[in-house]
């Protein structure tokens, strides 16, 4: 199987087109939009989010809620055994240890999420568990583990083989570098002895959602295993409501990917929706975000930062750093539409 960087880079180049089905589509935020109100709609980060978004779209094409949507979409990478950067197969720390965090968050400002969570397969459940069951945002560590499991989540060994084997290959180098874009799911054997994983760039990713249903209530979700061999400990953006996650009902939501530290430096979800709120589009506030990013740190030019947006008539916007980044879109008129992001560089 080709792999997806090679993929999207094939796509990007001439008309920055990518075939899909064997359709070509164009690159670009709302490209397969017609005019007026987009809803229900849903989009996610990623390649991995077509499967997830057809998982959303059975919610939201039975008349239910977004929140839902985005909840059951997610739960498709956190599951997948192939995806070494969201759930239960996501790589481990450097000590071996898989931690996962997440969030959702609803149209009315609710909002719940866990980091740090071990030893649970879907940490987005126990986030709107944490949600609509407790006074808190936040629940870490092993205090959100005692919580799920309070919740009658089942505790279960989360390193599978392959990622065991992928760390203990990695410890051979110890060397740990983020890259620009990461190769979730298509490593091969043969060690990569500069980044010190085996056979690809395997380093950090994330499944962003948002969701907006046929009543035009908005909703998000994000969730990921962190980078690969992080500091045991390290929390990124994805379970950080205003970085890696933000829904605001009378405007629009955003959620991220890559390097988290360089998200919530900037706040970055949170900027779009209120660069949203001050008129821009979503397309033109992830355009911002983003520069606001590359501005304050021109070194990024190695690293990856993404955003995806949705505003409360459904229309969608998406950029990123480096190319490579991709997103999927779903609504009536296409279930399975991938797209090559606009971006810096």
């Amino acid at each position: 199987m080709a792999n997806r960087r090679n993929f999207l880079k094939a796509s990007l180049l001439g008309a920055s087109a990518m075939a899909v089905g064997g359709k070509v589509l164009a690159a670009g935020a709302d490209a397969p939009a017609k005019s007026g109100k987009r809803m229900p709609r849903v989009i996610s980060t990623w390649d991995f989010g077509v499967p997830a978004n057809l998982a959303a779209w059975q919610v939201l094409a039975s008349h239910g809620h977004a929140l839902d949507a985005v909840e059951k979409g997610v739960q498709v990478p956190e599951a997948d055994l192939k995806n070494h950067s969201v759930g239960r197969a996501g790589y481990p720390d450097r000590d071996g240890h898989v931690s996962l965090d997440a969030s959702i968050m609803d149209a009315d400002g609710r909002c719940g999420a866990v980091a740090a969570l071990e030893n649970i397969a879907h940490p987005i459940s126990v986030a709107r568990r944490v949600m609509e069951r407790t006074p808190h945002v936040l629940l870490v560590g092993e205090g959100a583990l005692q919580f799920a499991v309070e919740q009658g989540f089942k505790k279960e060994k989360l390193l599978t083989p392959e990622s065991e084997a992928a760390w203990k290959e990695w410890q051979k180098t110890a060397h740990y570098q983020p890259v620009a874009n990461s190769e979730v799911r298509d490593y091969g054997k043969k060690p990569d002895a500069t980044l010190g994983l085996p056979g690809g760039k395997d380093n950090h990713d994330t499944i962003g959602m948002l969701a907006i249903d046929e009543h035009g209530r908005l909703a998000g979700a994000c969730t990921t295993s962190g980078m690969a061999w992080k500091l045991r400990g390290r929390v990124g953006d994805s379970p950080i409501i205003g970085a890696g996650l933000y829904v605001d009902g009378e405007v629009g939501a955003a959620t991220s990917t890559g390097v988290g530290e360089e998200v919530i430096r900037n706040v970055g979800s949170f900027l779009v929706v209120e660069l949203m709120r001050q008129g821009r589009s979503p397309q033109q506030a992830c355009e911002e975000a983003v520069m606001r990013i590359v501005k304050r740190r021109p070194n990024m030019k190695d690293l990856q930062v993404g955003f995806i947006a949705m505003n409360r008539e459904g229309e969608i916007g998406a950029y990123a750093i480096q190319s490579g980044f991709s997103y999927a879109v779903c609504d009536a008129g296409k279930q399975d539409a991938l797209f090559a992001s606009k971006s810096v560089y």
